[in-house]
């Protein structure tokens, strides 16, 4: 008798638990589904949107809204990516009806999103992330600019990276937005990291990442090509969207 109570006890104890595991995490999930967010993730130069899908399906389970754009990297100019593919991430973030619309970008759609931003704005609140930009150009195209393969393989933008003060990246006004800044000090390719200066992430020196008007600026061991999968990176990006700061 003593033994049938104490297994009617188990069970009962056992059922308690079960619902407040149920009731735990249906409130995690929804508050990871309550965001009235949007982030629109743009990849780099000679990438796909595929390079941004394990962040698209990180901030995706954190409850945001996605856009995962692709875009013609290498054979348009900067200016005409941004004035021609943002608005129509712009549109597809509108269908969800946002309060706040937030950029997650890699290498050159960093630079994209500034040059769309100098005539254009986001809903307040709202966040750009950008994962090693060129913010003030890359040795690298000043150095390889002039080789046909080079100009073959990045196009029209890859002509626009350059560290000179007429490049691009360093004619863009400051643009009024929360800007956080990730970027790496790891390189596999020791022949680039010859060519540029100081720390490095095998692209992109790690002091021309920068911006006068950042919020905030963080140095991670990653290289350049797969930065924006780095699990560092995937919680830092979320932190930032959420805080306006990197976690420390």
């Amino acid at each position: 008798m003593k033994i049938l109570k104490l297994k009617h006890k188990t069970f009962y104890l056992s059922f308690i638990f079960l619902v407040m595991l149920i009731f735990t995490s249906c409130t995690k999930l929804y508050s990871f589904t309550a965001k009235n967010e949007c982030v629109i993730l743009l990849h780099g130069m000679g990438r796909t949107s595929f390079s941004m899908k394990k962040l698209d399906k990180f901030l995706s389970g954190r409850g945001y809204k996605t856009v995962n754009l692709g875009y013609p990297s290498t054979r348009e100019s900067i200016a005409a990516i941004a004035e021609k593919y943002i608005p129509q991430a712009i549109d597809r973030c509108n269908e969800f009806q946002p309060g706040k619309i937030h950029f997650v970008t890699h290498s050159l759609g960093g630079i994209i999103v500034r040059q769309y931003l100098q005539n254009n704005s986001l809903p307040s609140g709202s966040r750009v992330v950008m994962i090693s930009p060129p913010n003030k150009g890359s040795e690298l195209a000043d150095y390889m600019k002039d080789f046909w393969l080079y100009k073959w393989i990045n196009g029209p933008a890859g002509q626009e990276l350059g560290t000179g003060p007429n490049s691009t990246p360093n004619i863009l006004n400051p643009v009024n937005a929360d800007i956080g800044i990730i970027t790496g000090n790891k390189s596999f390719n020791p022949l680039f990291s010859q060519l540029i200066p100081g720390p490095d992430d095998g692209k992109v020196s790690v002091k021309r990442t920068k911006l006068k008007e950042m919020q905030d600026f963080i140095v991670i061991p990653a290289s350049h090509t797969f930065i924006m999968q780095n699990s560092i990176t995937l919680k830092q990006v979320s932190y930032f969207l959420a805080n306006g700061r990197f976690k420390r």
